[in-house]
């Protein structure tokens, strides 16, 4: 006897979700069943035609998935669902005196799928130590298309491309230190660059600088948001700091150089002098023996799944904890003024 198809929502509150969230969706259909979208207002509407869009928060509750799947922090309590983190990035301590956010619990998920070694143990311990959710580690969803596709794209020429991908936080983020640094290494390297920026980055007036500092070179291209994989195969280095997304540019097998990271390595070409950025991008394009292989160490440290299977491993974790954990966990902390933000943001005021 068939089953009915089951029904599951993707949670979007941030551009970047369309990258992590499109696997799993992938997955879903493959398995006849439905996947259907929820935007937040911070959220571009990038769907594609095939792509359905839930518009209301009452259309959401209608629909009834079986499971709500967010790459962010938060996740509307109301829905109907399994509430399930899949994560926008892999834990990565930006602050040396700061727990990494990546471990806060808010009280929202039922789900936790980690990605590997670098956060499972963390997130095991705190299972134990709240009760009220269950970890799986899954491998990260965004991944499978790293793993499943050929990776090749055609190159419009035969010069390097160097890809700048700042993080976003003022202190953190290179991007109002190396405008200077990389108008001065486009003007005179032989190499072609795309520059994005993290759609947290929301400084005007810098966004302004680089897209003006673009428009005057042939050889600089300057999109507002970074498309991931597609974007990543354009380019043979990446120009970073502290940013999470160094992990995913790595597991390419593709090196990557930071200005003054929090945490340097052997996996990184790290700088402290603006001045040594050029140097370091000519080492990185020779790709050191060395460093490759340091590269593939920590990589494999962050992500431990590398078979296009992780999406499929998340939607069997949603089915162990129907099956054996939901109702049996402790309960959610109230999160009375959490939930009441959310309700706001949201404009959703019913009980």
């Amino acid at each position: 006897m068939e089953r009915s198809p089951r029904r599951y929502l993707l949670y979007a509150s941030l551009s970047y979700a369309y990258a992590i969230l499109r696997p799993l969706q992938e997955e879903i259909r493959r398995r006849g069943d439905e996947a259907a979208w929820f935007l937040e207002p911070s959220c571009p509407d990038m769907l594609l035609l095939d792509e359905r869009r839930i518009s209301t928060l009452r259309d959401a509750i209608r629909w009834n998935p079986i499971a709500i799947f967010a790459p962010g922090n938060h996740i509307p309590d109301f829905l109907p669902g399994v509430k399930v983190a899949v994560f926008h990035g892999y834990p990565m301590k930006k602050r040396i005196e700061k727990i990494d956010d990546h471990f806060t619990i808010r009280g929202w998920f039922d789900i936790y799928c980690t990605q590997g070694p670098s956060s499972t143990p963390y997130f095991r311990m705190l299972e134990k130590r709240h009760g009220f959710f269950k970890v799986y580690e899954t491998g990260w969803t965004k991944a499978d298309s790293f793993f499943r596709n050929s990776n090749h794209v055609e190159r419009s020429s035969d010069r390097p491309v160097i890809l700048y991908s700042p993080t976003f936080t003022k202190g953190i983020s290179s991007a109002w230190d190396l405008l200077p640094t990389i108008t001065h290494l486009a003007a005179t390297r032989q190499w072609d660059w795309i520059i994005t920026f993290h759609p947290k980055l929301d400084d005007q007036q810098l966004i302004d600088d680089y897209q003006r500092m673009a428009d005057k070179m042939p050889n600089v291209e300057f999109a507002r948001l970074n498309k991931g994989l597609e974007t990543f195969l354009r380019s043979d280095v990446m120009l970073c700091d502290s940013s999470s997304i160094t992990v995913e540019y790595m597991m390419l097998g593709k090196p990557v150089v930071t200005y003054r990271n929090t945490h340097p390595g052997p996996h990184l070409i790290d700088v402290r002098n603006a001045d040594d950025i050029g140097q370091a991008i000519e080492t990185a394009l020779t790709r050191p023996p060395e460093l490759m292989k340091e590269i593939d160490r920590y990589t494999s440290h962050h992500e431990a799944h590398r078979d296009g299977h992780n999406s499929s491993r998340v939607l069997e974790a949603v089915d162990d904890f129907i099956a054996h954990h939901a109702g049996h966990l402790h309960r959610k902390p109230l999160n009375l003024i959490r939930r009441l933000k959310l309700r706001l943001k949201l404009r959703y005021y019913h009980l």
